[in-house]
């Protein structure tokens, strides 16, 4: 396998980690998993739309992954009050889309950034 066919899984797969990481580290704001992001379009080098696409699904699948663990974990409680004071309907599934567009919004952009200052 090349490298090139490896560029989009690695920088998938980092975006999610470094993700992961920046949000168990409290000193940080939760917005450093953008900057992350950048760094590492900058890093490994991709065409614009496939940088912001790695980065988006990246920093989408570990929100969501962590919004459905901990969603679980207390029988969608929180969440559904949270979606009944929000205009979703008291859905928490709909509550946890939400989450994940935002995260994938968030991650693409910081990684077309990144993308973009590379240039």
């Amino acid at each position: 396998m090349k490298m090139n066919q490896l560029k989009i899984p690695i920088s998938i797969l980092l975006s999610a980690i470094l993700t992961f990481a920046i949000g168990i580290y409290a000193a940080l704001p939760w917005w450093s998993f953008v900057i992350t992001n950048a760094i590492i379009s900058m890093v490994i080098v991709q065409k614009p739309w496939i940088s912001f696409l790695t980065g988006a699904i990246g920093v989408s699948l570990i929100w969501v992954g962590l919004a459905l663990g901990i969603d679980s974990a207390n029988n969608h409680i929180l969440s559904t009050k949270v979606a009944q004071i929000l205009p979703l309907g008291g859905s928490y599934i709909k509550l946890i889309m939400v989450t994940g567009i935002i995260g994938f919004l968030l991650g693409g952009l910081g990684s077309l950034t990144g993308s973009f200052v590379r240039k």
